[in-house]
């Protein structure tokens, strides 16, 4: 399967996404891409051991903590912490592990790709929902889709 098509997958039927290293400072990037994708209709679960709350949600000190199945474990946390984030994913039955922008880790990749679940690296959610469901475009960006379809809440 293409990016873009893998990509409009993933986005197009998650709705449960537990953000790992979830800030609760509004100018970090895990908060505006939170912000962005609960105004997405997304189901945010922050997962930060140092925070109780983000974006008036309960945050949980691990990813096993969470009471609720999860299909994208999409991850603010260095390249190195990604095998055991990998592990944690594959243990929830997380259907992605998505990694964020210069996050890229092989050995990841390959224990979650061995479970079964898809894997995202060096890519922003809130980046890519924009860029395939509409709203890059807008702005001048070359998304480098070509599609006659109106995105979604448009007249």
């Amino acid at each position: 399967m293409d990016t873009i098509n893998k990509l409009r997958n993933i986005l197009g039927n998650a709705k449960v996404i537990a953000l790992v290293g979830l800030s609760d400072k509004p100018y970090r990037p895990s908060y505006f891409v939170a912000k962005y994708l609960i105004e997405h209709k997304f189901t945010i679960i922050p997962v930060n051991p140092f925070v109780d709350e983000v974006l008036g949600r309960k945050s949980y000190a691990a990813l096993s903590d969470i009471p609720e199945p999860v299909d994208i474990v999409d991850c603010f946390r260095r390249s190195e912490d990604m095998p055991e984030l990998a592990h944690e994913a594959v243990a929830i039955s997380a259907g992605v592990l998505w990694m964020q922008l210069s996050v890229v880790n092989e050995e990841a990749k390959q224990i979650a790709e061995t479970a079964g679940l898809q894997v995202v690296m060096d890519r922003c959610t809130k980046i890519e929902h924009a860029r395939i469901f509409g709203g890059l475009n807008y702005a001048g960006v070359n998304t480098g889709i070509i599609s006659s379809n109106r995105t979604r809440g448009t007249r």
